[in-house]
C-alpha cells in the first residue's frame, strides 16, 4: 500500500467533509477547520506527479480562494449568506478534485 497517496487522499476527503460539516454547523470554527484541512490538501497536492496533476492543483487551489476569503468575510462583517455560497463552491470544487482523483486511479489500473 503506497502511505504517500493514502494521506493524500484522506485529506482531499477530508477537505469535502470538513467543508460540509461548516454548512451544518455554521460557526467560525467549523470554516477554520475546513480553510486549514484544503490548504493542507493543497500543499500535499503540490508533490503530486501523475497526468492530472496540474488539474487536481487548480481544483484545490479554487476552493482555497473560497474558503479564505468566506472565513474572512465570516469574521468581518458576518454575512453567512456570502459565507455559504462561496462554501457550497469550494464543495464543488472539492467534489471536481475527488473526480479528478477517482479517474487517475481508474487509468492507473489500466496501465498495469
Amino acid at each position: 500500500m503506497d502511505w504517500g497517496k493514502v494521506i493524500y487522499i484522506f485529506f482531499a476527503l477530508m477537505s469535502l467533509t470538513t467543508t460540509a460539516g461548516f454548512l451544518y454547523e455554521q460557526n467560525e470554527i467549523t470554516l477554520f477547520i475546513a480553510m486549514s484541512i484544503n490548504l493542507i490538501s493543497t500543499f500535499l497536492k503540490i508533490g503530486i506527479k501523475n497526468t492530472l496533476s496540474a488539474e487536481l492543483l487548480a481544483s484545490s487551489l479554487v476552493a482555497d480562494l473560497h474558503l479564505i476569503p468566506a472565513f474572512l468575510i465570516l469574521e468581518i462583517s458576518g454575512n453567512t449568506n456570502v459565507v455559504i455560497a462561496l462554501s457550497i463552491g469550494a464543495i464543488i470544487a472539492n467534489l471536481f478534485s475527488l473526480v479528478l482523483v477517482v479517474v487517475e486511479s481508474a487509468k492507473a489500473r489500466d496501465e498495469f
